[in-house]
């Protein structure tokens, strides 16, 4: 979090550090599918999420909360053989944790969890980033694609990633009127 600048609050911290703890083990991340473990798609998540009441709405929009969060910022390479990208990840990631910041239960819980989900939302992208550094720091990282880092600040507007390309010498602008400006 210091390399990238970012500063959170004591529980979203430690709720990261947990997300990432959880989803060392594979069978955490990963849905029992027919054909074995995979990905469940967020939008089915999500409707799952709209479908269920309660409880189960709250864990269906924090599992969808999750698995964005740590899919684009630890696995965002797999993104690349996606029919979507990084961008759709934030958003329902960030969204999940934004309706689950709103619907809290009132209580002890709820008055500590609640700030979390919204930070989390908040800081969705800037999080992203430093969960990549995460995986670029843990060596798994083999993906060094300069269009792919300038296609990841173009779509996310990522302050790690218009970082990284400042030192490779690349800077990212966007002009009004077109997507960018190269």
């Amino acid at each position: 979090m210091a390399s990238n600048r970012v500063a959170v609050k004591d529980h979203t911290a430690y709720y990261v550090v947990n997300l990432l703890t959880l989803f060392v083990r594979s069978e955490a991340l990963y849905d029992q599918m027919p054909a074995g473990p995979g990905l469940q798609p967020l939008a089915l998540m999500l409707a799952e999420a709209a479908e269920a009441s309660g409880e189960e709405r709250n864990m269906a929009l924090r599992r969808l909360g999750d698995v964005a969060l740590f899919v684009a910022g630890f696995m965002a390479g797999c993104l690349d053989r996606s029919p979507v990208g990084t961008n759709y990840y934030v958003r329902m990631g960030g969204g999940a944790y934004h309706c689950l910041s709103v619907s809290r239960p009132p209580g002890t819980r709820g008055r500590v969890i609640a700030p979390v989900y919204a930070e989390l939302s908040a800081r969705f992208v800037d999080l992203v980033d430093v969960l990549t550094e995460v995986r670029h720091v843990a060596g798994s990282s083999r993906d060094r694609d300069i269009l792919r880092l300038y296609e990841l600040w173009l779509t996310t507007g990522s302050p790690r990633a218009a970082r990284l390309l400042r030192l490779l010498g690349i800077e990212p602008s966007r002009q009004e009127g077109s997507a960018s400006e190269h």
